[in-house]
């Protein structure tokens, strides 16, 4: 997946833009990536300063042109960051990618995910031609579950992901 020669997609719904994440939201990916009620599913080291948050900021826009799309979800007319969605593990022949996403807290429960998630599985099917798009989420994290059971993802049965406590599932076209 080479996107390095165009610019960055900014996408937009009913309530949410979708656009290319910046230095400015420093303090709420630290808020994002610091939350225990957030990362108690996820396998990664908290973010404990806002250096932390800017050093990943960086990281992701330098690797963004290396078959990662990740976008900072904002409410239209304001730009402060309330969580994030990425397309990326893009396979081989394009075909296929996996979806990952996060939400601060307050603003879970609200419809914004599903809003957002649609908007980027039709940019991956329309816009890149993927056919599928896979992710993997903790047995325990009944919200994500119930989220790509809406969007229509499937779990699969026999995908060996190295730890039991982890489902993928998968959305075909």
């Amino acid at each position: 997946m080479n996107k390095e020669s165009k610019p960055f997609p900014i996408l937009t719904s009913e309530r949410l833009t979708l656009r290319q994440l910046s230095q400015t939201d420093a303090e709420r990916i630290l808020q994002l990536r610091s939350d225990p009620e957030i990362n108690k599913f996820l396998d990664r080291k908290p973010s404990k300063t806002l250096q932390d948050a800017s050093t990943f900021i960086q990281s992701i826009i330098e690797n963004g042109g290396d078959g990662l799309f990740y976008w900072a979800i904002t409410r239209i007319g304001d730009e402060k960051l309330i969580g994030t969605i990425c397309l990326f593990e893009f396979s081989n022949d394009g075909k296929k990618c996996e979806i990952g996403y996060e939400l601060l807290t307050e603003y879970q429960g609200h419809g914004f995910m599903i809003e957002a998630a649609q908007k980027i599985i039709g940019f991956a099917g329309k816009t890149l031609g993927l056919k599928t798009v896979d992710t993997v989420t903790h047995k325990d994290n009944k919200s994500s579950t119930g989220l790509l059971l809406k969007l229509g993802f499937e779990e699969l049965e026999d995908s060996d992901v190295g730890n039991r406590d982890l489902i993928v599932f998968r959305l075909a076209r």
